[in-house]
């Protein structure tokens, strides 16, 4: 039988007390005893785990209703920024209960109440009271928020967001500092840096951030100005988990970088030491990757259900193709052609109803309800549950502990930086803190052939960390 809106809706947690009232109130001690305990995420919540990165676009609640159906613990939302999100109107769809941040022309942010107890909200922001305003704006539907400290690119940092933040480390802090201070406990704070140059300033920044009070910290192991091509320098984090260690808190470090799957974050793990791993590239081409047999022949496995739920939560359909345009995989059945000729035809499509007989009918409110009772059902899934490696093994010569199938020697790939190396940036003169040279210059599109965003020049003067 077809799952109708209401038992859809009914899967979900209620939200009234179940504890009948009572007319005389009972002594103080016995009150204590019967009074609710609020569920929530804490820092506890971060270990252990393989998360969805925050992604512009790719972030979109469908494919985070995905990540969750198919393991992910918890979920980042895309960037927003703060003076955005604050001129919002909230609406609530009565029919699909989707949530909707709506600007003059489209939604800003859109949620599903399934996704709450494992939701991040990331924040673009330079200014301590904007981001408090943005985050009350939003906290009865989301469970954690997070202050981006390391996008690279131009819309981010020419505000003194994202990147920029990781120059002016006290403007950094205190945003994190007034977030903690304002927002109710059972929402959780955390913040997502890139490495710098300087080992030891990322380690002095790291520890300024661990003060304020965050609930996690997630670093994502390429400096301001790598590039997405260039491999992630996760060797370092090590350095850094062991730092946070000694510092004598339980804070989650979480590390992000070309991690590939659950299989792959195993690796990671073990290589970093770090609470968890966050995936993002591999997610946008497959939402399935936190599961352990990820799907395969995403054309036919995943695209038809993906669809089916973009429209029934009314998802834009520009923001559908672009999702769709990213999702790749392991091909067993279909062809190169035949997958690349499925794709095509979606993106030159001008709505849902041009693809309907790839989807069958549009039964969209039954995926939705396939990914509620998915994301109830499951168990606790240890992402490492073997002991961890001896702390005296040479950095780079961990193996893993589990026999090798295929016959192979078990270790680890090598690192990509040298060990003696204390700035691994790429050897070129575009190196942070250099001179303002004509070859650090952005390069015209016709001279390199690549339309790939330049990311922001980094400052010329030193990181004013403080010990």
């Amino acid at each position: 039988m077809r799952p109708t809106h209401r038992s859809v809706m009914a899967l979900l947690p209620s939200r009234k007390m179940t504890r009948p009232m009572s007319i005389f109130p009972p002594p103080e001690s016995e009150r204590a005893t019967k009074r609710l305990k609020l569920e929530h995420l804490n820092s506890d919540s971060f270990k252990n785990g393989v998360f969805l990165a925050p992604m512009v676009r790719s972030g979109a609640l469908p494919t985070r209703l995905m990540s969750l159906k198919h393991g992910a613990p918890l979920v980042w939302s895309p960037e927003v920024v703060d003076k955005a999100i604050l001129h919002a109107e909230r609406v609530v769809d009565p029919v699909t209960g989707v949530i909707s941040y709506n600007g003059k022309t489209r939604a800003i942010f859109t949620t599903h109440p399934v996704e709450k107890p494992y939701l991040i909200y990331q924040i673009g922001s330079a200014d301590p009271e904007l981001a408090v305003q943005a985050a009350k704006t939003v906290i009865q539907d989301v469970s954690g928020i997070d202050l981006n400290c390391g996008c690279p690119k131009p819309f981010s940092t020419h505000a003194g967001m994202g990147a920029a933040l990781l120059t002016n480390p006290d403007l950094l802090c205190d945003i994190l500092t007034a977030l903690r201070r304002e927002l109710p406990p059972e929402v959780t704070v955390s913040a997502k840096i890139r490495l710098l140059p300087s080992q030891d300033d990322t380690k002095k920044l790291v520890e300024r951030i661990i003060r304020t009070g965050v609930s996690a910290l997630t670093v994502h192991c390429r400096t301001r100005n790598m590039r997405p091509r260039e491999a992630a320098l996760i060797e370092r984090l090590r350095e850094i988990v062991e730092f946070v260690e000694g510092l004598g808190v339980d804070i989650p470090v979480v590390a992000n970088g070309d991690c590939q799957g659950w299989e792959d974050a195993k690796r990671v793990k073990r290589i970093t030491g770090a609470s968890s791993v966050m995936i993002a590239t591999a997610a946008e081409a497959n939402p399935s990757c936190f599961s352990i047999t990820p799907l395969q022949d995403v054309e036919t496995t995943l695209i038809p259900s993906y669809l089916r739920l973009c429209k029934y939560l009314d998802n834009y359909w520009a923001l559908t193709k672009f999702c769709i345009s990213q999702f790749k995989g392991v091909r067993t059945e279909l062809t190169k052609n035949e997958a690349h000729d499925l794709k095509s035809r979606i993106i030159k499509a001008k709505g849902y109803d041009e693809v309907t007989d790839l989807v069958g009918s549009w039964t969209g409110e039954a995926d939705l309800a396939e990914i509620v009772n998915s994301i109830y059902s499951r168990r606790p899934r240890p992402l490492l549950a073997e002991p961890p490696p001896d702390p005296e093994t040479p950095l780079g010569q961990f193996t893993t502990l589990a026999p090798v199938e295929d016959g192979s020697s078990g270790e680890d790939p090598p690192l990509a930086t040298p060990l003696d190396r204390l700035n691994p940036e790429p050897p070129t003169s575009y190196a942070p803190l250099g001179p303002s040279t004509g070859a650090r210059m952005p390069q015209p599109a016709i001279i390199t052939g690549s339309d790939m965003l330049t990311p922001t020049p980094t400052p010329k003067h030193a990181y004013p960390f403080s010990p």
